[in-house]
C-alpha cells in the first residue's frame, strides 16, 4: 500500500516538474500564442463581414459574396495559426507541405464534388439564371428555387424538390424561359369558317385572361392545312409555377369560344361505298 502511494506520488511529482518547467520555458511563448490566435479570429471575422458588406453594396449575388467572405475567413485564420505555430519554434515548411498532399489527394478522391463547386462558382459569377426562373435543361424542368455553390434546387408545378448537380448545369444546352414558360397548342377548325374572326376572337380572349402574361404577346394564326381542317396554332406564356393548370383552363377558354362562335370542329371521317 505504502509502495503503490510512494510511486503515484513520484509520478505525481514529474508531471508537475514536467509541467512547471513546460511554463518556465514556454510561458511566453504560449500567452503570445493564444493572443495571436485571438487577433487573427477577431481580425478574420472582421474583414469577412466587411468584404461581404462590400459584395452587397456592389450588388454582388449573395451565395458568391458569403463564399468570398468565407474563403477570406479562413485563409487569414490559417495565417495566424501559423504565425502561432512559429512561437513554438515549429517549423511551418513540412506543415504546409503536408497539408499540400493532402490537399491534393482530397481532390483527386473529391473530383465530382469539386467539380460541382466549380461549377456553382462560374453559375454565380456569369448568372445564366437566378432564383425564380424556369430553367430546362437534360429533360428536366422546373422553377429555381435557391442555388447553392454544390446543388441547384428546383421546384416543380406538383411541389416535387429536384437537385440538381451544378455540374450538370454547365456545359449542357440550358433553356431558361425566366418567370413564364411558353404553351404551344393547336386546335382544328372546319374548311370553310371564318379563319380571321376565330384568330381574333381567341386573341382577345386569351388577353383577357390574368394567367396569359402579356410580355411576351401571345401568338395566335393558322398553323397547317390538315386533312379534315385547318390547324390554328396557338402560343403563349404561362407562370411556370401553375403551367399545366394554365395551360387547361386556356384549353377550356378555346373550346367555349369556338362553340359560342358556332365554329365546328373536325374530326376524322370515312365515307364508305358499297358496289353492288
Amino acid at each position: 500500500m505504502e509502495e503503490a502511494l510512494g510511486v503515484n506520488v513520484d509520478t505525481i511529482e514529474k508531471i508537475y516538474n514536467t509541467v512547471a518547467e513546460f511554463l518556465v520555458n514556454y510561458s511566453f511563448q504560449v500567452l503570445g500564442a493564444i493572443i495571436i490566435l485571438i487577433l487573427g479570429w477577431i481580425f478574420a471575422r472582421w474583414l469577412s463581414k466587411l468584404i461581404v458588406r462590400f459584395c452587397d453594396g456592389k450588388k454582388v449575388d449573395v451565395t458568391l459574396a458569403k463564399f468570398i467572405g468565407s474563403c477570406t475567413y479562413l485563409l487569414i485564420l490559417a495565417c495566424f495559426v501559423i504565425i502561432a505555430l512559429g512561437k513554438f519554434g515549429i517549423s511551418v515548411a513540412p506543415f504546409v507541405a503536408a497539408v499540400g498532399a493532402l490537399t491534393l489527394g482530397a481532390g483527386l478522391a473529391l473530383q465530382g464534388p469539386v467539380s460541382n463547386y466549380g461549377a456553382g462558382f462560374i453559375i454565380i459569377l456569369t448568372r445564366p439564371f437566378v432564383v425564380g426562373n424556369t430553367i430546362s435543361v437534360a429533360g428536366i424542368s422546373g422553377v429555381v428555387e435557391e442555388v447553392k455553390l454544390g446543388m441547384t434546387l428546383m421546384r416543380t408545378e406538383d411541389d416535387e424538390l429536384i437537385v440538381v448537380p451544378n455540374r450538370h448545369l454547365i456545359g449542357e444546352v440550358l433553356y431558361n424561359s425566366f418567370e413564364n414558360k411558353i404553351v404551344e397548342g393547336t386546335v382544328g377548325i372546319a374548311y370553310g369558317s371564318d379563319t380571321d374572326m376565330v384568330i381574333e376572337t381567341l386573341t382577345q380572349r386569351l388577353q383577357e385572361m390574368d394567367c396569359v402574361a402579356a410580355t411576351p404577346k401571345l401568338k395566335i394564326g393558322i398553323e397547317d392545312f390538315g386533312e379534315n381542317g385547318i390547324i390554328i396554332g396557338l402560343r403563349y406564356w404561362v407562370p411556370a409555377k401553375n403551367y399545366f393548370s394554365h395551360k387547361y383552363a386556356v384549353n377550356a377558354v378555346v373550346y367555349r369560344t369556338l362553340q359560342e362562335e358556332n365554329v365546328s370542329i373536325p374530326f376524322p371521317q370515312r365515307e364508305v361505298r358499297m358496289v353492288q
